[in-house]
């Protein structure tokens, strides 16, 4: 079962949009996760994605949605007590599973993950949602994940960029503004990043501002399996692009709830 939340945790998850758990997860289902894994990179879906060019050192590939092929991440989902941790977070009765996305970069990789949001790549709008990014390999801070702190707070959604080559989405400006330059003006935010142990995981609000650095002076991999998560007050956005997961033949209207077999209650609570 994962742990409680820590009263300085939830505090600053709600504060500054990310909080690091630690020991939440039990790792015993680290190796659950890692075969799962495994199975994905040998068959990856038809939204698999290789952001490092042929001949370069490294190797960065993300994969999502998932959940319904590997068994392993469908067990860690609904049996390992995630859910409950989300609920504690969102302060939601309802929590509803929204996708799983795995990502990888392999020793010596040189592409970064550019800083974002991520809510404005989905199909969602709503305050109650976060991410569990969820390490299966000891992270230094070096090549942690960083957060912008308080950036949820800001009332402000973001243009999402390719991870490909960083450009903007298409049709992104009729809705989005530009990403301030954050690492240029590093100095002029609070940015968070942890060195991660097994069994430590990232919990982070969908407006968080954040990006990753590359594992270039990395001698180990950097295996995540972030899973995505909705409560009570999340329903359904169009945007002006195809979303990231597309969902493609959701039947769902702006503002309707996220009420979807694609989006299966993990947590239910009167």
């Amino acid at each position: 079962m994962s742990a409680a939340v820590a009263r300085e945790d939830l505090r600053a998850f709600r504060e500054k949009g990310a909080a690091c758990l630690r020991q939440v997860v039990d790792l015993s289902w680290l190796d659950v996760l890692a075969e799962g894994l495994e199975k994905n990179l040998n068959d990856p879906s038809p939204y698999g994605c290789r952001y490092t060019a042929p001949g370069s050192p490294g190797d960065f590939v993300d994969d999502y949605c998932n959940w319904q092929r590997f068994s392993e991440y469908r067990s860690f989902v609904f049996d390992s007590g995630i859910g409950d941790t989300v609920a504690e977070l969102l302060g939601s009765s309802t929590v509803r599973f929204f996708h799983e996305h795995v990502l990888v970069k392999e020793p010596g990789t040189r592409e970064i993950s550019p800083w974002h949001q991520d809510q404005p790549y989905y199909c969602v709008d709503g305050e109650q949602v976060c991410s569990i990014w969820l390490p299966l390999d000891p992270v230094p801070q070096l090549v942690c994940p960083e957060f912008v702190a308080g950036s949820h707070l800001w009332n402000r959604m973001f243009t999402p960029l390719k991870f490909v080559d960083h450009r903007p989405y298409d049709g992104a400006f009729e809705r989005f503004e530009d990403l301030p330059d954050i690492e240029a003006k590093r100095g002029d935010y609070e940015i968070l990043s942890w060195t991660l142990e097994l069994g430590d995981a990232i919990a982070f609000h969908m407006k968080t501002v954040h990006g990753a650095p590359g594992t270039a002076t990395h001698a180990t991999r950097r295996r995540a399996i972030a899973t995505r998560w909705l409560g009570d007050d999340a329903v359904f956005a169009e945007r002006p692009f195809t979303t990231s997961p597309p969902f493609p033949g959701l039947d769902l209207e702006p503002g309707d709830p996220m009420e979807h077999e694609l989006f299966p209650v993990v947590v239910s609570r009167s």
